[in-house]
């Protein structure tokens, strides 16, 4: 964890930053250049640490936990984000979509609840 403290008057601000130095500095260290470069209009560096396909499955596991908050069934969410494939009522229980969609709305929920944090961590080494 990180604090900005702002100190000054409007349009004449400077920041400052506090950072505990522990296993995710450099984590930290990545948000506060990030931050600094979006605060002067700075081009930023692209973020590597989610790759294209975990964006990708990000996005559609909220899509699945939001379909779940609503009470829509798994099913029904299966079909909105696999419509491609046939889900009938018969195929339903051995269709891969139904393992597919019950995992995304699980690790959707565990997103939700707090796991994000751990998707903007880089992997660390043993």
């Amino acid at each position: 964890m990180f604090d900005i403290a702002f100190h000054g008057e409007a349009g004449d601000a400077a920041l400052a930053a506090l950072v505990i130095l522990d296993d995710v500095t450099p984590d930290r260290l990545q948000a506060i250049d990030r931050f600094w470069s979006t605060m002067w209009r700075r081009k930023t560096r692209p973020d590597d640490r989610l790759t294209t396909p975990r964006r990708q499955r990000m996005r559609t596991m909220l899509r699945a936990v939001d379909a779940h908050d609503e009470g829509e069934t798994y099913r029904a969410i299966g079909e909105t984000l696999f419509p491609d494939h046939q889900i009938d009522a018969k195929s339903w229980v051995g269709n891969s979509a139904r393992e597919t969609t019950i995992r995304l709305v699980r690790d959707g929920l565990k997103l939700v609840e707090g796991g994000y944090r751990s998707l903007l961590r880089r992997p660390r080494r043993s």
